[in-house]
């Protein structure tokens, strides 16, 4: 960890909102990204970040260093996710018509029509898939396959030991290869 990373967690765990903000800063994008993965819904993101926030405040003046400050900081937010979805046990599914309804659209860098239509709806379909699996095996592999994490970060991040991480990645890549499977058929 760096003297002003240092400097700063140690501000922030007395109290100073400055420190606090600027030692956040650069971990406030992948937060979200996280977040979002994880909530598959801005506003639930958006809330879950503001709670994780919080938390990370509150908690910051037990940091011990033991992990690096960044992978402290996504399990935060991991748990927080995971604590929301335990919340709501029942969540509402939404259809692909009603994302696209609501405004939701991929983003796309296709170069011709044909080009364009066929990867967003593959981009949907994987979206839509990926937020089938369950919320365990989501997380694990939304850390590896979208985040880019190591094992080793999955396994902080997630507390858990590196073949349990291994274990939910296999199965989750499985389960939407299954998923996917009618639909790279048909390519």
């Amino acid at each position: 960890m760096e003297i002003n990373q240092q400097t700063l967690i140690k501000k922030a765990a007395r109290g100073d909102s400055a420190a606090f903000e600027a030692l956040l800063a650069g971990h406030e994008k992948m937060m979200y990204a996280i977040a979002l993965r994880m909530t598959r819904n801005a506003e639930d993101a958006k809330d879950c970040l503001q709670d994780a926030m919080l938390r990370i405040y509150k908690a910051l003046p037990s940091f011990r260093g033991e992990s690096t400050f960044s992978t402290w900081v996504y399990r935060v937010v991991t748990n927080t996710c995971l604590d929301s979805h335990r919340r709501k046990k029942v969540r509402r599914s939404e259809s692909l018509d009603a994302l696209n309804e609501a405004g939701w659209n991929a983003p796309d860098t296709a170069k011709g029509p044909e080009e364009t239509a066929e990867n967003s709806g593959l981009r949907s379909i994987l979206s839509v898939s990926l937020n089938k699996l369950p919320v365990e095996i989501r997380s694990a592999v939304v850390l590896r396959d979208v985040q880019g994490f190591s094992y080793e970060e999955i396994s902080d991040i997630l507390q858990i030991n590196i073949g349990t991480v291994k274990s939910r990645i296999s199965r989750g890549r499985e389960k939407l290869r299954e998923m996917l499977a009618p639909y790279m058929e048909l390519n």
